[in-house]
This record gives C-alpha cells, structure tokens and sequence, in this order.
C-alpha cells in the first residue's frame, strides 16, 4: 500500500467509526451502486448527483448522506493528528469564521470549543441520527419522516464545515500527502449534490465561495 493516503487513512483508528451498510438486495443497497457505478465511470459530477428517472428522492439523499458522513470522516481522519487542542483551539474557518457547538443534551446554548472536539461530537451525532431507524428507515416501504430533508440540511451543513476547516486550516497537510485531488472530488461531488437540491444555505457556502468558483464553475 504505497499510497501515503491510503496508508494514513488505514493506519489510523479514529477514522474508524461503524460504517452504515446498505444490506445487498435492498432498493437502498442498489441505489448505492448505481450511484457509485456513475461515479466510477468518470461521470460528469454535475450529472452523476442527479436523481435518476422513477428514483425517491428522499432514498437518493439518505444513501448520499452516508456515503459523505463516511467520506468526510475519512478525510478528517488524515489530517486529524495535526488538529489538536493547540493548534485549533476554535473550531472555525479562517478569522471571519466560527463555529459553535449546540445540541439537545449536554450543550444546548452554542458553545465554543476546540476543532477536535467539536469533531468528535460533529460525528458522533451524525452516527446517532444515520443509526436511527426513525430518521433513516432502512426497510423499504418504512416511510421517511416528514422533518426528514430538515435533519438532512442540519447534517450536511455541518459537514460542510469540516471541508471548510480542512480547506483553510489543514491543507498543507492534504498537499503533503499527495490527497488534494482525492479531496477535491470529494468536495466537488459534495457541492453538486447539496446545490443539486438546494440541501445548503447559500451562507454556509460563504466562506469557500471563491475556491468553489474556481473549483466547481
């Protein structure tokens, strides 16, 4: 395994948080494949995250939140240990921005804290919800629920900060291990699919804006 990537990725175990499968022979399972079948192919991005004909759109977009929570994480896992207390204090992106923590248990105000640990529970919530039967049904003809895009636009709003952080903070490390093109896939795909169905507020997209245009236009 000579890809440095590949060998950070495999090599370190806080990336390994259970993966949500798909069983085979599911609708969801296939769905899965046909998505990563366009992908593969080196299918036009921009058309690879459009919804097939006679396809739901709420099991398009839950089998692609897991595939980038899983992602994500991956790419958060490379350059996790040069993301520590110390050198990312503030969980931000860049000076203009930061990001507080809120959630329904232990932090129900927006809190500052450290980039790794607003990581953790970033993941760790997103783990819950992706798990949970009554948010991401896994049994075809089980209904999605009605909030269920609103818990969509939570989780891939706060995906996106990981790639902002990454992008503005950590990416000599990307660049050192030969991954920028790898992660900039990743980001691209990500981009499509969110705009693709309006799954992101333009503000969030803010603070990669002009990397996104060149990126991505």
């Amino acid at each position: 395994m000579s890809n440095p990537f590949l060998k950070q990725v495999f090599n370190k175990d806080k990336t390994f948080r259970p993966k949500r499968k798909f069983e085979p022979g599911t609708q969801r399972f296939e769905l899965h494949k046909k998505a990563q079948a366009s992908l593969n192919a080196g299918l036009d991005l921009k058309l690879a995250v459009q919804l097939p004909a006679g396809e739901e759109l709420n099991d398009w977009v839950a089998v692609h939140v897991v595939d980038f929570f899983n992602r994500v994480n991956l790419i958060y896992g490379t350059i996790s240990d040069g993301c520590t207390e110390r050198s990312c204090p503030i969980m931000s992106g860049g000076p203009k921005y930061e990001y507080r923590w809120q959630d329904e248990h232990k932090f129900r105000r927006p809190t500052a804290l450290s980039a790794p640990r607003y990581m953790d529970l970033l993941m760790d919530w997103i783990e819950v919800q992706i798990n949970n039967e009554d948010v991401f049904p896994t049994n075809v003809g089980t209904p999605f629920p009605k909030n269920f895009l609103q818990v969509v636009k939570k989780i891939l709003s706060r995906l996106f900060r990981v790639f902002v952080h990454v992008y503005i903070h950590h990416f000599d490390r990307i660049a050192q291990l030969g991954s920028e093109a790898h992660v900039n896939t990743c980001y691209k795909h990500f981009y499509y699919f969110v705009t693709e169905f309006g799954l992101i507020d333009t503000k969030e997209l803010e603070p990669l804006k002009e990397m996104t245009a060149r990126m991505c236009h």
